[in-house]
């Protein structure tokens, strides 16, 4: 039988684990919080008639590099032509 794997940490292991543990509990909500207020946000955005899938389409690109969304505009262009959707 093989020893506890608890009683392999020191006192300072166990705390730095549980003080981890901790901060990743308090940024999950912190980030459960931040959702929900993208989520009011967008609705507020619905509300005064803005169209919600643009404007996640627009937050989307303006995290892309220009230059990478240049490249990325160029080539469904490209395929769009091809497939005569141009």
């Amino acid at each position: 039988m093989t020893e506890p794997m608890n009683d392999n940490l020191t006192e300072a292991a166990r705390e730095k684990l549980r003080l981890t543990v901790e901060r990743i509990e308090r940024l999950e909500e912190e980030k459960k919080e931040i959702a929900e207020q993208i989520k009011e946000v967008y609705g507020e955005a619905k509300a005064l008639g803005y169209d919600t899938k643009a404007l996640r389409t627009v937050i989307k690109l303006r995290k892309q590099d220009r230059d990478e969304r240049a490249e990325q505009e160029a080539i469904l262009e490209v395929y769009m032509d091809a497939l005569g959707e141009l």
